[in-house]
C-alpha cells in the first residue's frame, strides 16, 4: 500500500513535512503505546436512546474475548457502519442524519464512535486531540488568542497538505479498532479519522462525508469517496485549492469527489413543507415566535446566550416570543444563566435529564393546538440525548439560534451568532446565499438587530419560502445520497 503521508492525490509531501508526520506518530506511540498487535473483538449492542428512533446499533470494541461475537453478528448484506468521533456535537449530529436515512432506505446503521473505546490507542489519541480542540474553543473567547492562534489554525493550518500527512500517520494508530469488523460492510465516516483508519485497516467501501464548507486538507482521506455539501466547497476540493500555499496542486480525480447536498435526517426533510407552514400559521395567528438556542459541544457560547435571553425577556412576558434553550450536556451553563438572569426564574420550565419528558414535550409542541410559552430549558447527561434533543425541537421551532457550524445546513430558519473558528464563516455565507439563514452576527448589537428583524419583519416568511424551494431542488438530500453512494460502492454502481 502506498504511504498516504508521502503522496496525497499525486501531490508529493516534502521530506521535512513527512518526517514531521513520522515524529507525530512516534510521539503518540511513546505517550499511548502501539496496539496494532492487539486482537480487538467486536460486539453489537442496542443503542437505547436513538436505537428506537433511528434503528441504530452500537459497535463495541474490546480485547475481552468472552464479550465478542462472530462476524455473523453483523448484517453484512444490509449493514452500514457510521464511523464517527465525539468531538463537539457536529459529527454526532451528521452521523444521526446518515443513520436516519440508512434506516429509511432499509439498512441497518451500526454506530462506531472511535472516541468511545478507552482501552485502545485510537481513543487515547482522539481524546487528546479532542481536549486540545475544546480548550482552543474556550480560549477563543479571548480576542488576542482568537486572532493570533485559533482562527489562523482553523483556517490556514488545517488547510495544508502537510497537516493531512500528519493526520494520515496518526490514523495508522486508529486502524486496529477495525481489525475484526467485516471488511465488506460499507463505512460512512462523518469525520476524516474514521475514514482514514478504515482505509488503513482495509475496509473496502468507505465514504468520507466532509462536514465543512471551507476546503481543508484536514478532511482528505485518499482511497475513500469524498462527499461535499456545497458547490463552492466542491470546487475548492476538486483542485485542492490553496492546500500547498501558492503552488497549483494536482486535482482530485472525478471518482473521488461527489457533490451531494446537505446531510439532513429523513424525519426533518420529509416534514419540511408541514413544518414551514406551521411556522407561518403561528406567526399569522399571533402565537409567540419560538426561538431555539442550542449550545455546541465545546460549550463556548454562554455569554452570547445570556444577552439574547435578556433582550427577549420583555417579548416573552408579552407573549410575542418564547425560548427553547438546549444546553446539551452542560448543566453548568443552565445554572449560570439562571444565576446571571434572575428574571428567568418566573418564566422557566425545566426538562432536566428526563428523556421521556423531552420526547413527550417535542411531540406535543408539534400540535397546532398546543400553547407553549416562557422559557423551556433542556439538559441531558447522555450524549445521544443531548445532541438529538435539538433535532427533536427543531421541527416545532421557528428560529434556530446557533453558531454557523454543522447546524448551518439544517432546513429551519436560522440566526447565526459568532463563529468558533474562522472555517465556520463559510457555513453562514452559504446559508445566507440560499436564503435559509442570516449573515453571521459577530457581536451582540448585530445579534439583537437580527432578533428584531425576525420579530418585526417578514424575514421568517422569506426563509420558509426559501427552505421549501431548496427542498424541491434537492439541496437537503445529502444524507440520502451518501447512503446510496455507500451501498452503490458495494454493489459496483459507483
Amino acid at each position: 500500500m502506498t504511504d498516504k503521508a508521502k503522496v496525497i492525490f499525486g501531490n508529493k509531501v516534502s521530506d521535512k513535512d513527512y518526517n514531521s508526520a513520522l515524529k507525530s506518530k512516534k510521539n503518540y506511540i511513546k505517550k499511548y503505546g502501539d496496539d496494532s498487535a492487539k486482537d480487538y473483538k467486536v460486539r453489537i449492542t442496542d443503542n437505547n436512546v436513538i436505537g428506537p428512533l433511528l434503528g441504530v446499533k452500537n459497535v463495541e470494541i474490546s480485547s475481552n474475548t468472552s464479550a465478542a461475537i462472530s462476524e455473523g453478528g453483523m448484517d453484512t448484506d444490509k449493514g452500514i457502519i457510521v464511523g464517527n468521533i465525539r468531538m463537539g456535537f457536529g459529527h454526532y449530529r451528521i452521523s444521526m442524519a446518515m443513520a436516519s436515512y440508512a434506516r429509511h432506505l432499509g439498512y441497518t446503521p451500526y454506530w462506531m464512535d472511535l472516541n468511545s473505546y478507552p482501552e485502545t490507542t485510537c481513543t487515547k489519541v482522539i481524546g487528546h486531540q479532542n481536549d486540545l480542540y475544546s480548550l482552543g474553543s474556550r480560549l477563543s473567547k479571548n480576542p488576542i488568542f482568537n486572532k493570533l492562534v485559533w482562527e489562523p489554525t482553523n483556517y490556514e493550518g488545517f488547510r495544508a497538505l502537510s497537516y493531512n500527512a500528519k493526520d494520515q500517520k496518526n490514523a495508522e494508530l486508529m486502524a486496529p479498532v477495525y481489525k475484526n469488523v467485516p471488511k465488506d460492510i460499507p463505512v460512512i465516516a462523518t469525520h476524516v479519522w474514521p475514514a482514514q483508519a478504515a482505509i488503513h485497516a482495509g475496509m473496502k467501501y468507505v465514504v468520507n462525508a466532509i462536514p465543512d464548507n471551507w476546503p481543508m486538507a484536514l478532511h482528505l482521506s485518499e482511497g475513500s469517496v469524498h462527499t461535499i455539501q456545497c458547490r463552492n466547497a466542491y470546487m475548492g476540493y476538486r483542485i485542492l485549492n490553496g492546500m500547498n500555499k501558492k503552488n497549483v496542486c494536482k486535482p482530485m480525480s472525478q471518482q473521488d469527489l461527489v457533490y451531494t447536498g446537505h446531510y439532513i435526517d429523513y424525519e426533518l426533510v420529509s416534514n419540511i413543507e408541514a413544518d414551514c407552514q406551521a411556522r407561518l400559521d403561528r406567526k399569522k395567528n399571533g402565537k409567540p415566535m419560538r426561538f431555539l438556542l442550542t449550545i455546541g459541544g465545546a460549550g463556548a457560547q454562554k455569554e452570547i446566550f445570556a444577552e439574547i435571553i435578556k433582550h427577549l425577556i420583555p417579548y416573552i412576558r408579552e407573549g410575542k416570543a418564547m425560548l427553547y434553550v438546549n444546553v446539551g450536556d452542560y448543566k453548568n451553563v443552565w445554572d449560570q444563566l439562571l444565576s446571571e438572569i434572575p428574571e428567568m426564574a418566573a418564566l422557566k420550565t425545566e426538562h432536566m435529564d428526563n428523556w421521556e419528558d423531552t420526547l413527550s414535550f417535542a411531540t406535543k409542541a408539534l400540535s397546532p393546538d398546543e400553547e407553549i410559552t416562557g422559557i423551556h430549558g433542556f439538559y441531558h447527561k447522555d450524549i445521544f440525548e443531548a445532541v438529538y434533543t435539538t433535532n427533536l425541537l427543531m421541527r416545532s421551532a421557528d428560529v434556530l439560534v446557533t453558531k454557523p457550524s454543522e447546524l448551518a445546513f439544517y432546513p429551519v430558519p436560522k440566526l447565526f451568532i459568532k463563529r468558533v473558528g474562522k472555517h465556520e464563516m463559510w457555513g453562514a455565507i452559504h446559508s445566507a446565499e440560499i436564503g435559509d439563514g442570516t449573515l453571521e452576527c459577530r457581536d451582540i448589537p448585530h445579534t439583537v438587530q437580527m432578533l428584531d428583524q425576525f420579530l418585526e419583519t417578514p424575514l421568517l416568511d422569506e426563509m420558509c419560502e426559501s427552505i421549501v424551494l431548496n427542498k424541491n431542488m434537492g439541496i437537503y438530500d445529502g444524507a440520502k445520497k451518501v447512503v446510496e453512494i455507500a451501498m452503490g460502492l458495494k454493489k459496483g454502481r459507483v
